[in-house]
């Protein structure tokens, strides 16, 4: 006895041009066996290849190594919405989807790191591939801190900004021109600098929306000690 097909779940439609696409090439996969979490991996894989690519050094691995992390933030769309439209959205699928976006997007700071460091020698003080770790380090930072701000203030807390159907994520669709033009060095030494001031910002954030989130409890714990006093009186 088959089970009856599943009619995809009609939410609303994404806010930007690739999560449109991902949702429309996962339609067909509600009534199948994969998961979210089988595209998550996906994504985790292809990112650390492309990661890879670009740790390998030299201009033709690392315009490889772009392209697949290009294509690595364009499957990261599609668990989403075929958790959305196939009803299959869980807490865990959440976490992991959140912790491969982490971990991708470090390696891949990483991976540009060390590949300057083996095809360019330059007048840097410090290696690239220690830049390209700081850089790693403040992003996997932001990620920690906003996945907090989301358990405390919802998904609306961490939602990104998003203009004309782009999010501040969709900066990585740009990685492409950044390998082809070899700009790769100045591109990690940039990052080394901005996010970790990025990194503070948010940091400042958490901090007012833990505050935020401390108020209400304060005050009913003061409403539960004045009610029992009274009831003591």
């Amino acid at each position: 006895m088959t089970s009856p097909r599943q009619t995809p779940i009609n939410v609303p439609p994404p806010r930007t041009w690739d999560a449109r696409l991902a949702r429309r090439l996962v339609t067909p996969l509600v009534n199948t066996w994969v998961t979210p979490n089988h595209l998550t991996t996906l994504r985790l894989l292809i990112g650390l290849a492309g990661a890879l690519c670009l740790a390998h050094g030299g201009f033709a691995w690392a315009n490889a190594g772009a392209l697949l992390i290009v294509l690595s933030n364009f499957v990261d769309h599609t668990d989403g919405e075929l958790a959305r439209i196939g009803g299959k959205s869980s807490r865990i699928g959440h976490f992991y989807d959140l912790a491969c976006d982490a971990l991708v997007t470090v390696m891949l700071f990483v991976g540009m790191g060390v590949g300057v460091g083996v095809s360019q020698i330059g007048g840097l003080k410090v290696a690239p591939g220690v830049l390209g770790a700081v850089a790693g380090v403040a992003i996997a930072l932001i990620f920690f801190l906003r996945m907090r701000i989301e358990e405390m203030a919802g998904k609306a807390g961490t939602k990104q900004a998003s203009v004309g159907g782009f999010e501040t994520e969709d900066v990585l669709y740009l990685l492409p021109i950044v390998t082809l033009t070899n700009v790769v060095m100045p591109f990690v030494v940039v990052a080394s600098i901005g996010a970790p001031l990025f990194a503070a910002w948010v940091v400042i954030d958490y901090w007012r929306v833990a505050r935020r989130a401390a108020r209400p409890a304060a005050v009913a714990k003061g409403t539960a000690e004045t009610s029992q006093m009274w009831a003591s009186e």
